[in-house]
Formats: C-alpha cells, sequence, structure tokens
C-alpha cells in the first residue's frame, strides 16, 4: 500500500472552547508529540496545526492511524476521561481531501473570521516545529511552500483579506486609526468578556499602545495580562484610569450607561478622548458626546465597518478557490511525477554503467585530454537519450496512465536486477 497523506481536525465547527482548550498544543508540547507519532508509528511526515480554533494532526502513512493518534493525544495531555474524544474530530482519510483542507485552512477559508490574517503564520509556525523536529520529507516541504506561494496570490490578487472583518480586529484598525498621531496612546480596556478578551489579544499582536486592563474581578485581569506588560488596574480606580486614557474600550454588561455625560464632565478633557462601547445595552451614553472632547463610536459603527470588510472578503472567495485549484493541479503534478522520479533515476544509472564501461575499454588507447573528451561527449548523449523517455512519462503521470510505461521500462533494460547488482 502506498504512503498517504492524511489528517485528523478538531475545530471551532466540531467541537466547544472547553474541548479545544484540552487538546490544544504549544510549541513544545507540539514537537514533542510529533517525535512520538515519529517513533511508534514511523509517520514520514507530521504537522500539529494549533491555534485557538482547531487542532490539527497532519501525516504521511500507508494504512488510517486516526484513533491511535488521538488516543495519544489524549494520553500527553492527561485527559482522564477521552472517550468521548473521538466524535470531535473529523478523519480525512483520502490525500486529496486533507491537502486541500490544509491549503483552505493556511489560507483562511476555514477560519471563523474568514481570510484570518493570523492563519497563514500560524501554519508556518507549525511547518516550522516540523522542520526543527524533523519530521518533514520533500513531499511536506513541497506541499508547504506550495501553500505559502498560494497564500500569497490571494493576498496579492484577491480583496480576500482586506479590511477588519470582526468587531474585535475592527475595534483596533480604529483604535490605531484614531491615535496615529500619538506616541504609545494610554488604551483602558473595560470590561473582558468574550470580546473584551478577544480586543486585548488583537492589541497585543500589534504593540503601539500602553495597554491597561480594568475589570470587576481583578484576577481575571491578572490572567490575562500573564506574559505581557500590561497594566492591571483595580475596579475602585475607574475614573482615574479614565481620566488618563486617550481611548477608553468598554465592553461591560449593564443595564444602563455606567460612562453618562455627568462622568464624562468630570473628567476634564484637555484633549480629544474617544469611548468605543462594544456593549449591548450600551456603556456609554449618547450624550457623553455633548461633552467638548469626548467622541463615542457605538457597536453599530464598528459592525458596519466589520460588515463591510466580510462582505469584501465573502465576494473573493471564489478567486481564492481558483488560486487554490491552480496551486493543488501543479502539486498533483509534482506528486504524480514522484511516483515515476526511482524509475527514471534506476534508467539513468543503468545508462550511465553502460557509458562507463564501455568508455573504460578504451582509456588504455586514449591520452588522458582525449578520455576527458570522450567522457564528457558520452555523458552528453547518455543525457540526450534520457530526455525523451522522461517527458514521456512526466506525462503520462499527468494523464495517469504513468505506471504502464515505468514497468514496461523496468523489464526492457531489466533496471531492477541492475540496481540490485550495482
Amino acid at each position: 500500500m502506498a504512503n498517504t497523506f492524511r489528517a485528523i481536525s478538531l475545530s471551532y465547527k466540531t467541537a466547544p472552547l472547553a474541548v479545544r482548550e484540552l487538546v490544544a498544543l504549544d510549541e513544545s508540547e507540539a514537537k514533542t508529540f510529533s517525535l512520538k507519532l515519529k517513533e511508534l508509528f514511523g509517520f514520514q511526515d507530521i504537522l500539529a496545526v494549533s491555534t485557538c480554533n482547531r487542532t490539527e494532526i497532519y501525516y504521511t502513512a500507508e494504512a488510517d492511524y486516526a484513533e491511535s493518534i488521538i488516543k495519544l493525544l489524549a494520553i500527553e495531555k492527561g485527559l482522564e476521561k477521552p472517550a468521548d474524544l473521538p466524535d470531535y474530530f473529523v478523519n480525512l482519510n483520502d490525500q486529496t481531501q486533507a491537502i486541500r483542507h490544509l491549503f483552505e485552512v493556511a489560507t483562511g477559508l476555514h477560519s471563523q473570521v474568514v481570510g484570518d490574517l493570523q492563519i497563514p503564520n500560524q501554519v508556518k509556525h507549525s511547518y516550522q516545529w516540523a522542520v526543527d523536529a524533523d519530521v518533514a520529507s520533500p513531499f511536506l516541504h513541497r506541499l508547504m511552500h506550495t501553500i505559502f506561494f498560494a497564500s500569497k496570490r490571494v493576498s496579492q490578487e484577491t480583496s480576500f483579506r482586506d479590511g477588519a472583518a470582526s468587531v474585535s480586529y475592527a475595534t483596533v484598525e480604529l483604535i490605531a486609526d484614531l491615535t496615529q498621531n500619538h506616541n504609545l496612546p494610554k488604551v483602558l480596556v473595560v470590561g473582558l468578556g468574550e470580546i473584551g478578551t478577544d480586543v486585548v489579544k488583537n492589541l497585543a499582536d500589534k504593540g503601539f499602545a500602553q495597554i491597561t486592563l480594568l475589570n470587576r474581578t481583578y484576577a481575571k485581569s491578572v490572567s490575562l495580562a500573564e506574559g505581557t506588560d500590561f497594566r492591571v488596574a483595580d475596579w475602585e480606580n475607574l475614573e482615574a484610569e479614565v481620566a488618563q486614557a486617550d481611548v477608553i474600550v468598554s465592553s461591560l454588561r449593564v443595564a444602563t450607561p455606567l460612562f453618562t455625560k455627568a462622568f464624562v464632565e468630570q473628567l476634564n478633557i484637555l484633549t480629544f478622548k474617544y469611548f468605543i462601547d462594544l456593549s449591548v445595552p450600551r456603556s456609554v451614553a449618547p450624550q457623553a458626546e455633548e461633552v467638548p472632547g469626548a467622541l463615542v463610536y457605538a457597536i453599530d459603527d464598528i459592525q458596519a465597518k466589520a460588515n463591510a470588510a466580510l462582505q469584501r472578503r465573502l465576494e473573493s472567495v471564489p478567486q481564492v478557490h481558483r488560486i487554490l485549484d491552480e496551486a493543488m493541479a501543479g502539486f498533483q503534478d509534482w506528486s504524480k511525477e514522484m511516483v515515476v522520479s526511482p524509475t527514471i533515476q534506476k534508467f539513468k544509472q543503468a545508462l550511465d554503467q553502460i557509458r562507463k564501461e564501455e568508455l573504460a575499454r578504451q582509456l588504455k588507447h586514449l591520452t588522458p585530454q582525449e578520455a576527458e573528451k570522450f567522457d564528457k561527449l558520452t555523458s552528453n548523449i547518455v543525457n540526450r537519450i534520457l530526455r525523451s523517455p522522461a517527458v514521456n512519462l512526466k506525462n503520462a503521470c499527468r494523464r495517469g496512465d504513468a505506471d504502464q510505461l515505468a514497468d514496461v521500462l523496468s523489464e526492457l533494460f531489466d533496471l531492477e536486477r541492475q540496481a540490485e547488482h550495482k
């Protein structure tokens, strides 16, 4: 049975966050897990892609090892009740299906935010982990570079990655626009629910501002700030923190606005202060904008911006698929050619062996200069003879009938026997 590129995939489409968290792999875990897969099963290629939204294992093997990989993953993650884990995974056991899935994941077609800019970088990291762990064959190298080139074409030739297509991304983009003339603007994020947390994570990736986190539950602020240079403020210091901030991002759950006109009037605003209200119901009263220097952006403003960007991306999806179709076709041609490559190499070695044997018989009659000329001449002749069969075999690969030609060539020149006695 021939080696086949396969994959197992767990994502936000198949598993809730609580499950995705259990099986997520960081760099160290991904490398260790890949090495164990290689040691236990002898996989030729291993690619572990793990983000907040998915954990996927790609591998090249003769048989389907999905069940074994999931069991090993459960052991590695120390899961006490792994019995239900396979239910969350999709098994991509067909090579074309697995390759296409990886193309689409790496491009951002399967992201929660379609066209997510982070996805290509995350897949590149996973590939680098595979290289570092020495679990990548020429097949995986060629596949990944084909994917990266296709992703680059998507960025250059389509609108698939234009604009910010989620509220959190659009919020960060708005902050960057509003503070472009500030040197390290002070951004205060009030409320760390799901959307507030997403904003914080996206701000961390940009690094253009001083970030302060303020939440009713102080421990949550501390947890989110861990590993960053974010400040953490006490809820009791809310007014002082708002007074110091250039931008206030509010995603609080409140029945009535917390940031009223009266609250904002007490701040003694000397320059522009931007309130971005991501709360429903609102946490910033619309009347707050009546205070000189205060500007308010409600979630509808952000959502409209995100929706427009998302629509442009969705309209580009057919173009993205055409680019991926072209890239996959080129890769499949290369993969098929690799099947007959050993036959071509054996044929070349057989011809070269005949050339060297005949040349050796004539060396005693030749001067060193003549021997060198004859060596070059006969080498060129062999290459000319080889060219036509090699081209025809590669063309046959594209037609899907290379096996018969390869067998005929092997039989005519007895390539298997010659390879054994080489």
